[in-house]
């Protein structure tokens, strides 16, 4: 004669066990519950338990030298006192003494599933703020990767998406951008970044109303993370100065945001539609610079005075490298005296436009 399975849900722990005398339990109620605590589905709960009588049955069947892998079994859950039952073909087929054999494995499975479910939720949960900033904690160190505690869950840092030379500690709490979700060796990683543009762009805008609010536009970017980052900005309101908004009072918006970028360097122009004046701004601090662009080419040719050359080009070519970037042109640099060698940076493919 098939026996009832009765299944008792142990608040405060994803636990189960079987009881083949005990003739009812608050199963409804523990099992609710456990959904509450963990923040699951209770309906998450129930198939997982299912799911895990199927495969005990199984298992145990196949002990017994029958063959059921192709068969198809359904298990009925009694919701007021926990109860269960094997179905096949809607005849009950719950062997004697299955109860045991069925706990345990329910109990293994019932644990990895939660598992997954919590993690799918906290997923769901963080997919949401994709592309915002995150505070987090450095947990520990996996090679040049770096694992950030982000509260429920943990994150990574690859080590393309570090900024260079920064030295980072155990247990330091930083900023960061939540670049994106996607499947890595383990099931999905949470993928965090400080290198990346738009984590200077998300930190203006936490330090500075106007672009919160969409007075003050972030038109272009450009970076060279640790170095040095060039953020062309304007304004859709009349009578706001963009770039004094983004520098603050004696500068102490954009300190914070240098401050948390470790002393990266950050210049801050108004953009402008017409292409000479923003390469000219690109290319500050140097001044007094004449500029021809050939929209056709995508060039731009710039002279400067031989005492801005060097204030245009920047050490190792970084200014007009940056400006390249910024702008999307190729910029060829040359002095309007004794030295007319010219210096050529083309746009790079990590320039963000509007």
């Amino acid at each position: 004669m098939a026996s009832k399975i009765e299944l008792h849900l142990v608040v405060g722990s994803p636990t189960i066990f079987c009881n083949m005398q005990t003739p009812r339990t608050e199963f409804a109620q523990a099992l609710k519950a456990i959904a509450n605590e963990r923040g699951l589905d209770p309906s998450v709960i129930v198939e997982t338990i299912k799911e895990a009588i199927i495969a005990a049955y199984k298992r145990d069947a196949r002990e017994r030298g029958e063959d059921v892998e192709e068969q198809v079994f359904t298990v009925e859950i009694d919701p007021k006192d926990g109860g269960a039952k094997v179905f096949q073909d809607s005849k009950d087929v719950t062997p004697p003494g299955f109860g045991r054999i069925a706990a345990q494995t329910a109990k293994q499975v019932i644990h990895q599933k939660i598992r997954e479910a919590e993690k799918g939720a906290i997923m769901d949960e963080f997919s949401g703020r994709v592309g915002t900033l995150i505070s987090g904690m450095v947990l520990r160190f996996d090679g040049p990767d770096v694992k950030i505690d982000i509260g429920r869950t943990e994150a990574v840092m690859p080590a393309n998406e570090r900024i260079p030379n920064e030295r980072l500690s155990l247990n330091q709490r930083l900023s960061f951008l939540l670049k994106e979700i996607k499947e890595g060796l383990r099931g999905k990683e949470i993928i965090l970044s400080r290198a990346d543009p738009l984590f200077v762009e998300k930190l203006f805008a936490r330090e500075v109303p106007e672009i919160a609010s969409g007075n003050v536009i972030v038109k272009l970017i450009a970076r060279e993370a640790g170095v040095r980052t060039k953020i062309a900005v304007a304004s859709s309101q009349q009578g706001v100065d963009p770039v004094g908004s983004c520098v603050g009072r004696k500068g102490v918006r954009v300190q914070a945001v240098t401050n948390e970028l470790g002393g990266e360097r950050v210049d801050l122009i108004s953009y402008s539609e017409d292409l000479e004046e923003l390469v000219k701004a690109s290319l500050s601090p140097a001044d007094g610079l004449s500029v021809k662009v050939s929209k056709k080419d995508k060039l731009a040719k710039v002279k400067a005075p031989d005492d801005q050359l060097s204030l245009a080009i920047g050490k190792d070519g970084q200014n007009v490298r940056l400006a390249a970037k910024l702008t999307g042109l190729r910029i060829e640099v040359e002095g309007t005296g004794e030295n007319l060698n010219p210096v050529t940076e083309d746009a790079a493919s990590d320039q963000k436009s509007a």
